[in-house]
């Protein structure tokens, strides 16, 4: 007999299949303009509904993209449940950028990027005729979407929901990049610190070890901009100044951002923050744990 993890995955996939072929119709890659990029999106509008019915707007997590597996998801799994959404791609300073990353491009980007970005896109559906938006993100966009929450204020904005959010440890991001990397964050960081000081953040660092990659070539201000201490990087942090209604996902067995559920924990329910632990789910809501987060979602935006 199958293990539950077998079955979950046997009807997590089942559940995809049927899902993709029913709900493939009514896709559409929409694009916007902002800072002379292209920037491009997928929107499923789920059937009988219009954008100004209302749309979740999502946004992926680090150097990902729109179609990755959770995203394409959480989509069909709205679309399912009525509900359109607007799933975009970062474009980390390459126009009209799909897929992954390209680590052997210059990194030039930095997490603030995606406040501008998530603005163009707000601004985009406005157009469309939306009024009522819902900001979504995952990973390290759920913290680049709360902080956008924080920073900027959009009449639009209905509420938030925060999926697995990236935190920032210091100690904990100088520990994973000796681990990844093979060498110490410090002297990398001092040396990136001191050319943006100096007024040369553009100078160009090769052959160093940048989040996900190895040998990249990144710009000084990318690098401070990802690794100096900010409390602008750690979801909780944020969640207090958040004035809009607030739903953080916690994936129960994340271990990559192992410090999330005990720190949101405490703000359950002050002011306008709602936590929900899935019990079980790693970080990318693997087989049903997709569903069980959509779920949660939609009864918690249909209060």
């Amino acid at each position: 007999m199958a293990s539950p993890a077998a079955r979950r995955s046997l009807f997590g996939l089942a559940l995809a299949v049927v899902l993709g072929a029913a709900l493939s119709v009514q896709a559409e890659e929409v694009a916007t303009r902002h800072r002379g990029l292209t920037l491009n999106g997928n929107l499923e509008l789920a059937e009988g509904k219009n954008l100004d019915d209302g749309v979740i707007l999502i946004t992926h997590g680090l150097l990902a993209h729109n179609k990755m597996e959770i995203i394409s998801a959480f989509q069909n799994l709205f679309k399912a449940r009525g509900l359109s959404t607007l799933a975009i791609n970062l474009s980390f300073g390459i126009s009209d950028r799909h897929g992954f990353f390209d680590c052997g491009r210059l990194h030039t980007h930095r997490p603030t990027d995606a406040l501008d970005e998530i603005d163009a896109w707000i601004g985009w559906l406005k157009t469309q005729g939306a009024t009522d938006i819902v900001l979504m993100g995952h990973s390290q966009g759920g913290a680049q979407t709360a902080l956008y929450a924080a920073e900027r204020k959009d009449e639009s904005i209905s509420a938030v929901v925060l999926v697995a959010p990236g935190t920032f440890s210091p100690e904990r991001t100088a520990t994973a990049y000796q681990q990844r990397h093979g060498t110490d964050l410090a002297p990398i960081l001092e040396r990136a610190q001191a050319l943006v000081r100096e007024g040369r953040g553009q100078t160009q660092l090769d052959r160093i070890g940048f989040l996900t990659c190895e040998n990249a070539t990144v710009t000084a201000a990318s690098f401070v901009g990802w690794y100096a201490p900010s409390p602008l990087r750690h979801t909780p942090a944020l969640l207090p100044r958040i004035k809009t209604r607030t739903f953080v996902v916690v994936a129960g067995a994340d271990a990559l951002v192992p410090d999330l559920a005990e720190e949101v924990a405490p703000l359950d329910g002050k002011g306008a923050v709602s936590v929900k632990v899935i019990d079980g789910a790693d970080h990318f809501f693997l087989d049903l744990f997709a569903d069980e987060a959509t779920e949660a979602i939609t009864a918690w935006l249909s209060r």
